[in-house]
C-alpha cells in the first residue's frame, strides 16, 4: 500500500496504532460537540474524530522547568488532531484512560469555559502578570479552531488586559488573529514561533498529516512580521538522520519571510511515543529507521529520551554540539536572535483598556 493510498483506513492519521494507556481507570462517555472538522479540501481522515467537553474548572499550568522560556501557559484543547507522529505530548492523553496513539488524535477535549476561566484568572488581584505560553503542549490553531475560535477568544481576553503571550503553532490559522496579536505586540505583549520541522513538503505530510504545509507555515511568519508581531521559528523537533541536515535552510528560508528569532528542540521519545514514532519509522521510512534509532541513542545517552533538565531538549555528545554549532552559524549568518523578542507586562491592567468584545461572537 502506498504512502497516499486514498483506501488507507488511516488515511490523514500520523499513528498506526492505539496501544493501551499506562493509567486505565476513566471511561470516555461519548458527547457529541461538533462533527468532523474538514481540512482544506481532502476528504476528512479516518478514523472519524470525536470531540468530547472538558470540564476543567481552571486553566493556567504552571512549569517548573528551566528549559521551556515561560513559567505558566494553558491550553483550549486536550489532544491534537494535527496527528504529528513525533509529538511529545502524546502521553499525556493517557492520564484520561486514552491511548497515545490514534485517541490522541481523533479524540480531543475541548475546553468550552477557556475564555470565561482566563479572563477570571488574570482578573484576579491574586493575579502576578507573567508571560503565558500558549500554548504549552497541544496546538491552540489545530483543525477544529477554524470552527470554535476558542483560542481567538481568549487572545481577545488578554488583548483586553494588555496581558503578554507566546504563541506557538504549526498551523498558518494563527493569521487569522493578526488584528488580535498586533494589538497586543504594541505593548510588547506578544510574540509567535512558528514550528517548522522539514521544508519537504512529502516528509511534513506523512509526518504532520493535518498541519500546514512548510510553505504556509512561511508565509504565516511573513504575514505576522508585516503586522509588526515578533516572530520566530521554532525547529522542533530536530530529527538526527531524517531532518537534521535542513537545520540551516529552515533558518534562512524563516530569516527570509521575516523571522528574527531562532529555537530548535532535539527529538524527544519519552513513554509511549518511542514505539509509536519506530512504528511510523517502519511505515514511511523503513531505510532510514535503524540509523534515526541509532542517532537518536547517541543523543540521548543510549536512551530514546532523557528527562534531564539542561539536555531533554537539545540532546548530549558530539552530534547534539554539532547541531547546536550549525544552529549558531546560520542564525548568525541570517541575523537571527540579534535581540530577545521583548515581553513586558508593564502594560497590563486589570480594567479593560477598550469595551470588551463578546467572547461568544464567531471568530473573524
Amino acid at each position: 500500500m502506498s504512502m497516499h493510498d486514498p483506501t488507507d483506513p488511516l488515511r490523514g492519521r500520523g499513528s498506526r496504532s492505539g496501544p493501551s494507556g499506562r493509567f486505565e481507570r476513566f471511561e470516555v462517555v461519548s458527547d457529541e460537540f461538533v462533527q468532523t472538522d474538514e481540512f482544506d479540501d481532502e476528504p476528512a481522515p479516518r478514523p472519524t474524530t470525536e470531540f468530547f467537553r472538558d470540564h476543567s474548572r481552571s486553566i493556567i499550568a504552571r512549569n517548573e522547568s528551566p528549559d521551556v522560556g515561560f513559567d505558566a501557559s494553558f491550553n483550549p484543547y486536550r489532544g491534537c488532531e494535527h496527528g504529528c507522529a513525533y509529538c511529545y505530548a502524546r502521553p499525556t492523553h493517557e492520564y484520561l484512560g486514552l491511548s497515545a496513539g490514534l485517541d490522541f488524535e481523533t479524540k480531543i477535549f475541548v475546553k468550552e469555559d477557556a475564555p470565561v476561566l482566563l479572563r477570571a484568572a488574570i482578573g484576579s488581584p491574586k493575579w502576578k502578570p507573567t508571560p503565558l505560553g500558549l500554548s504549552g503542549v497541544t496546538d491552540p490553531y489545530q483543525p477544529v479552531e477554524r470552527r470554535l475560535g476558542l483560542t481567538r477568544r481568549c487572545l481577545a481576553v488578554l488583548a483586553e488586559l494588555r496581558h503578554p503571550v507566546i504563541v506557538i503553532t504549526k498551523n498558518h490559522l494563527v493569521t487569522r488573529d493578526v488584528d488580535l496579536l498586533a494589538q497586543l505586540a504594541a505593548h510588547d505583549a506578544a510574540a509567535v514561533f512558528v514550528s517548522i520541522t522539514t521544508l519537504d513538503a512529502s516528509l511534513a505530510r506523512a509526518m504532520e498529516p493535518r498541519t500546514s504545509s512548510p510553505e504556509r507555515r512561511l508565509e504565516a511568519i511573513a504575514t505576522l512580521a508585516a503586522a509588526g508581531v515578533p516572530t520566530g521559528v521554532l525547529v522542533a523537533p530536530v530529527i538526527p538522520a531524517l531532518t537534521d541536515h535542513e537545520l540551516p535552510a529552515i533558518l534562512a528560508r524563516s530569516a527570509q519571510a521575516g523571522a528574527r528569532h531562532a529555537g530548535y528542540v532535539v527529538l524527544r521519545l519519552p513513554h509511549g511515543v518511542k514505539s509509536l514514532f519506530e512504528e511510523w519509522l517502519a511505515a514511511n521510512y523503513p531505510e532510514s529507521k535503524e540509523k534515526v534509532i541509532a542517532r537518536v541513542r547517541a543523543l540521548r545517552g543510549g536512551r530514546l529520551n532523557d528527562p534531564g533538565f539542561g539536555t531533554r531538549m537539545s540532546g548530549d555528545g558530539v552530534f547534539a554540539d554539532a547541531i547546536a554549532r550549525m544552529f549558531e552559524v546560520a542564525c548568525a549568518r541570517h541575523g537571527l536572535n540579534q535581540t530577545r523578542p521583548r515581553l513586558s507586562v508593564e502594560a497590563f491592567s486589570r480594567a479593560p483598556a477598550r469595551r470588551p468584545p463578546d467572547l461568544f461572537d464567531a471568530p473573524a
